[in-house]
């Protein structure tokens, strides 16, 4: 056969069979992608649509138009019986008219608490659709569907590109061969050998030929394909990259495991919540040997779904959630519950501690009225118990309103408005409070106020209320010796508290007490009238002046807490 023919024929062959490649591998990659894209974002706006329909069920159909014209979509309600209650391309006659949806591949999926997807004709519109349906709870199933034809068009339009783009390469190949068969032997060669190098990934290499003729426009029709190939590329790689960002900015820890059980993704999150610092990809026993964990995964490999599982690693509380994959291999999913769990365990504990606290009294209060009530006791005996009454009813005020204080404070519903106060006029008003309790024990009050730190930026009622709380503290924890309220000078603002030679706090105390309710000795504090709340309202209100409490103690030595106040900023002073 001629070299004309050879290189004809070969020219042929060459751009054909890369034509074939190129042509599949980007349409069955973008059609994939597509497909995958598409059904995670329907997922994504279906959830959305339940959350709404949950706030809001009274108005399913007029939700579902609402939500079709905002989203775009064809969007669909059903109960769990099947019954379709709303859908934004029906009216109310329309609606009465549709077929019951419980047998639909995606709902009955749905209904069975999983994601469900289908691709089918409607019966409805006649239109083969992507349908996505995810449960909505306590309410039945919201399904978004989306015609696949927006989907085949951007497939048929990447074919035409890349049809264009090869054909364009097969003219030039075929015209170069037949003109310049004798001379363009070793230019032919060094495009046959940069086509070869397209076709087998390395999108970098270029021809070098220049100049006129066929032969130079043959280079320049491969180069202007090499560089179509890496601009698409890179376009995939940028959705890539965008996937990697969308999975590294979620608060879930996020891990794909391969059909041989190497992990290949894992995110941020994942990696401090599972400990995993190996480069991916990694063996999937590098993982931890949590019992759960592997479970999860044993039983997505075998093509089950796990969901809810909880697991406990390194301290953490996590909610474990693993799904196979078509291709094989299984994803995880990793939710962080330490803070619910711990919020939870506060919340028991709190109400716990108000119940206790208040029953104490409340049954004395009971017990003190109930014997009044009868008509044969002695006066004095009354006037004894009415003061127990009274006493107790007190305690029980004190406490609400420390409660009140504290959920004011928590809320937000309290802001400080802070000055620059003179310590000397507030320590004198706080230690002339607590005199008389003093006097009765035989303490000293005094003050050690530093020269350098004679004002305090903080609110004044806030300010009383700490120094109040700290000083009414060591009175009543000090048989003997002095409270000194004092002041010095911190690098970036000013450090008060008080100082008392008191009973002390055993070092595993310390670290605890400024939580609500927490009491060194309890029955030794609830007869010296306290509520277990006043250093807990100390904590709230420094911290809400940008400060900071700290406690120092030493059994039989006496107790330090002190809180520290930022200066005033340059504006304001």
């Amino acid at each position: 056969m001629r070299l004309t023919q050879r290189l004809l024929l070969g020219a042929f062959l060459v751009v054909g069979f890369l034509a074939v490649a190129i042509i599949a591998v980007v349409d069955r990659q973008l059609g994939d992608r597509l497909s995958d894209d598409a059904t995670t974002f329907l997922a994504r706006e279906a959830r959305l649509v339940g959350e709404l329909w949950q706030r809001d069920s009274a108005f399913a159909d007029s939700l579902a138009d609402r939500s079709g014209r905002a989203l775009g979509r064809r969007v669909t309600l059903i109960r769990p019986d099947g019954v379709v209650i709303g859908d934004s391309e029906f009216d109310d006659a329309g609606l009465r008219g549709l077929q019951n949806h419980a047998t639909r591949p995606e709902v009955a999926r749905a209904l069975a608490g999983e994601t469900g997807t289908s691709r089918r004709p409607s019966p409805s519109t006649g239109d083969e659709e992507l349908y996505v349906a995810v449960p909505v709870e306590g309410r039945g199933v919201a399904r978004v569907s989306l015609p696949t034809a927006s989907l085949a068009a951007v497939i048929r339009q990447a074919r035409r590109d890349v049809g264009t783009a090869v054909g364009l390469a097969l003219f030039g190949a075929l015209l170069i061969a037949f003109l310049f068969s004798r001379s363009v032997s070793r230019p032919v060669e060094e495009l046959r050998d940069v086509a070869q190098a397209i076709a087998d990934g390395d999108l970098a290499r270029r021809p070098t030929l220049r100049g006129a003729g066929e032969v130079g426009e043959l280079g320049l029709a491969l180069r202007s394909l090499a560089e179509q190939l890496s601009a698409r590329l890179r376009l995939l790689e940028a959705d890539e990259q965008l996937l990697l960002q969308l999975t590294e900015s979620l608060n879930e820890g996020v891990i794909a495991v391969d059909t041989r059980q190497r992990v290949v993704r894992i995110n941020e999150t994942a990696r401090r919540l599972l400990g995993a610092r190996a480069p991916l990809p990694f063996p999937l026993d590098q993982l931890p040997r949590e019992v759960a964990l592997r479970d999860a995964l044993l039983a997505a490999f075998a093509g089950e779904t796990t969901e809810g599982a909880e697991v406990v690693i390194a301290g953490r509380t996590l909610n474990v959630t693993a799904r196979p994959l078509a291709e094989g291999g299984a994803v995880l999913a990793l939710f962080d519950l330490t803070r619910v769990r711990r919020l939870e365990a506060v919340r028991r504990d709190f109400v716990a501690n108000v119940s206790h606290e208040l029953r104490t009294p409340l049954t004395i209060v009971g017990g003190f009225a109930e014997t009044l009530a009868g008509d044969d006791v002695p006066l004095e005996v009354r006037r004894g118990f009415a003061e127990r009454i009274l006493g107790n009813t007190r305690r029980m005020q004190r406490i609400v309103d420390d409660l009140l204080d504290l959920s004011r404070i928590e809320s937000g519903g309290w802001v400080p408005n802070p000055v620059t106060i003179p310590l000397a006029t507030v320590a004198s008003d706080v230690l002339s409070a607590a005199r008389d309790a003093a006097a009765q024990k035989g303490l000293a009050l005094e003050t050690a106020i530093a020269p350098d730190a004679t004002t305090v930026h903080a609110d004044p009622t806030a300010l009383r209320q700490v120094l109040g709380n700290l000083v009414d503290n060591a009175v009543r924890h000090t048989p003997s010796g002095r409270v000194t309220l004092l002041s010095r000078r911190h690098e970036r603002g000013v450090v008060v508290g008080v100082e008392d030679t008191g009973v002390g706090i055993a070092p595993e105390h310390l670290p605890r007490i400024f939580e609500r309710f927490y009491r060194v000795d309890p029955g030794r504090s609830r007869e010296q009238g306290g509520t277990g709340l006043g250093l807990a309202i100390v904590k709230h209100l420094v911290e809400a002046h940008g400060g900071r409490v700290r406690a120092e103690s030493e059994p039989g030595r006496g107790t330090t807490i002190t809180a520290r106040f930022p200066d005033a900023p340059p504006a304001a002073r």
